[in-house]
């Protein structure tokens, strides 16, 4: 069993990364998107995907929490990282 510190600090990492290269993907999505619609070619499809990136950015969070705490073998959070996804979707459903 890998110690606990190095896993925490493992996972961290992962998150870290996820949300920190999701940011600026987005971003840089949205930015195109805007720059196309400047152009005069359009752009709104391409801004609404960034915007879209952003707003599953969270949720691909919790998505991963699951994964790495199912790995780890650690249930009581995995099941934890479940309701808290199963809750979002159950939302996202009412909403439409």
């Amino acid at each position: 069993m890998s110690h606990p510190i190095r896993t925490l600090e493992h996972r961290e990492r992962l998150i870290a990364g996820l949300l920190w290269y999701g940011t600026w993907i987005a971003a840089a999505i949205v930015g195109a998107g805007l720059a196309m619609g400047l152009s005069g070619h359009g752009g709104l499809v391409v801004t609404k995907a960034g915007i879209a990136l952003f707003i599953l950015l969270p949720v691909t969070r919790v998505a991963l929490m699951l994964a790495l705490f199912v790995r780890e073998r650690d249930f009581a959070y995995a099941a934890i990282s479940a309701l808290v996804l199963a809750i979002i979707v159950a939302g996202a459903v009412a909403g439409l």
